[in-house]
């Protein structure tokens, strides 16, 4: 036997042997994940001046390295430990010292979580026996239910020591008890807890530790009717913000629906686009927002938004496109306009031209509308040959006027030799004067067509006033007219005398009544009687 395999045998006389149970494994592995920390179990610390060279170093206190296995794996997964080999014949070469163990390569640590709960109190030596006690050779028992249970054995130590290291295995299961409970106290999200509430309790009813394991379970129990709670109250917050989100979608749906049930000759196609786009986006954040709505529930929403933008676009194309195919034709009538107003530009047949482009106006403006940029363009092009014939019409207009300007001095002094006639006192000798002046104003010929109503206009009204006066003057001498003044005049008289009399007994005998009435109506016709005579004193 070699020296190497003599150590070896050493260390494995040494090392603790843990009593079967369901799993052997320590919790320290999984205290290594959830605290971030390496929290793997150390094996009892011997005083320099009284431990032995034999005890094991902190990394390997169990036989062939079978704590740093135990550590390493899931709870429940730990071989059954063997038992303690017997002592080799002759003298024990001594085992190797914590230092050289210590100078092995340990598990690399899980990195550290946000917020570390406070570590637990380490468990007391008096309160280690209060739960346990080290029989022989390092054989540990736990003290539950009245009863005992066989925890392991760790040989070579004291048996304080040994109780120490089982009760460290207790310590690292509420370690992580505490952690759990930080977590449930600041409402972290309860995903997983339940499984580390069952793992946790696996980890004690293996009763390969030191400790009040009742009480350790008891508050693992207090735990899981929080972690439910917990559990409930995300489920609600989730809910709610998955039916937030369920009515928002819907609202995005619901309104590019309405917006693509619009009437297609109604739609601002521009404003309808652009927001039609935002709903879009708005989707597209919605899904990156990670609140999930279930898959029938996606799959129901995002075929009704898609058949929406679909059934819009489709609306959009039909009706641009029939809006190029009427633009195109709007365009083709105007240009048949344009062509005629261009053809119409060098006439020089004035009142024809100028009647055409009326017409081509009026046939414009019943003409449909082309896009803005096309009918800009047919319109400057239209208006340029309008512009073309006006301004030819008006120079030659211009040319026309300045050979008029001595017949219009002419017209001025006639129209003042006519007014001159007003007011018609001798009918005759105004009827002749104003025939005079007719026959001089056509000899004078055109006016410039500015004052060819200010002129005419003039001589218009002495015309009327002369027309005027000898109207007058037949209705005065119409026989017919004398004859009905006086048969008017007769009746009237004779009606005077009547009612003279009829207010001449009325006062006779005193009826104020009577007398009232007879005045009245004899004064009225009184009144009539004075303006026939006045109508007949003018005819005669």
């Amino acid at each position: 036997m070699t020296d190497s395999q003599k150590s070896d045998e050493t260390a494995a006389d040494l090392a603790p042997v843990e009593a079967p149970a369901g799993s052997g494994a320590d919790a320290a592995g999984t205290a290594e994940v959830i605290l971030g920390t390496d929290a793997a179990p150390e094996a009892p610390a011997a005083d320099a001046a009284a431990a032995p060279a034999e005890s094991p170093a902190a990394d390997e206190p169990a036989a062939g390295d079978a704590t740093a296995e135990e550590a390493a794996a899931p709870a429940g997964e730990a071989d059954a430990p063997a038992p303690a080999p017997s002592p080799a014949p002759g003298p024990r070469p001594s085992a190797p010292s914590p230092a050289a163990f210590a100078s092995r390569p340990k598990p690399a640590a899980a990195a550290p979580v946000a917020a570390v709960a406070p570590a637990a109190p380490a468990t007391s030596p008096a309160e280690a026996a209060k739960w346990g006690r080290v029989e022989g050779d390092g054989h540990v028992f736990l003290t539950i239910d009245g009863g005992e249970h066989a925890v392991g054995q760790y040989p070579g130590v004291s048996d304080d020591e040994a109780l120490a290291y089982f009760a460290r295995k207790y310590d690292d299961v509420v370690a992580q008890i505490v952690l759990l409970e930080q977590r449930v106290s600041s409402k972290a999200p309860s995903t997983d807890m339940q499984k580390t509430v069952t793992h946790l309790r696996e980890q004690l009813a293996e009763r390969n530790m030191v400790g009040d394991l009742r009480a350790a379970e008891a508050r693992l129990d207090s735990l899981s009717t929080q972690i439910a709670e917990l559990e409930k109250t995300e489920k609600a917050e989730h809910d709610a913000v998955r039916a937030a989100e369920l009515a928002a979608r819907e609202a995005i749906v619901a309104e590019a629906e309405q917006i693509s049930a619009q009437d297609p000759a109604q739609t601002q196609w521009k404003t309808s686009s652009a927001r039609m786009n935002e709903l879009f986006e708005n989707w597209k954040a919605a899904q990156k927002s990670g609140v999930r709505l279930g898959r029938s529930n996606e799959d129901a929403l995002w075929k009704r938004f898609r058949a929406a933008r679909t059934v819009f676009d489709r609306h959009r194309r039909a009706y641009f496109s029939q809006l190029d195919s009427n633009n195109s034709a709007a365009k083709a009538a105007k240009e048949k306009l344009i062509a005629e107003a261009e053809a119409l530009s060098t006439s020089t047949e004035w009142g024809y031209a100028a009647g055409e482009y009326r017409r081509l106006m009026d046939q414009w403006k019943a003409s449909p509308r082309a896009s803005r940029k096309d009918d800009d363009a047919l319109w400057a092009r239209f208006r340029a040959a309008q512009d073309v014939f006006f301004t030819n019409r008006q120079a030659a207009n211009d040319e026309i006027d300045q050979e008029y300007a001595a017949n219009l001095t002419v017209k001025e002094a006639l129209l003042a030799e006519a007014n001159a006639i007003l007011p018609v006192k001798d009918l005759g000798a105004a009827k002749k004067a104003l025939q005079s002046v007719r026959d001089r104003w056509e000899e004078a010929g055109k006016v410039p067509r500015a004052d060819m109503g200010r002129i005419e206009a003039g001589l218009r009204k002495v015309e009327d006033a002369v027309r005027h006066a000898e109207e007058e003057q037949w209705q005065r001498s119409n026989p017919e007219r004398k004859a009905r003044t006086s048969s008017a005049l007769s009746q009237l008289e004779a009606a005077i005398a009547g009612l003279q009399d009829d207010l001449a007994k009325a006062e006779q005998s005193g009826d104020q009544r009577k007398i009232k009435a007879a005045r009245e109506a004899l004064e009225a016709r009184q009144a009539w009687l004075d303006q026939i005579q006045r109508s007949a004193s003018e005819l005669s």
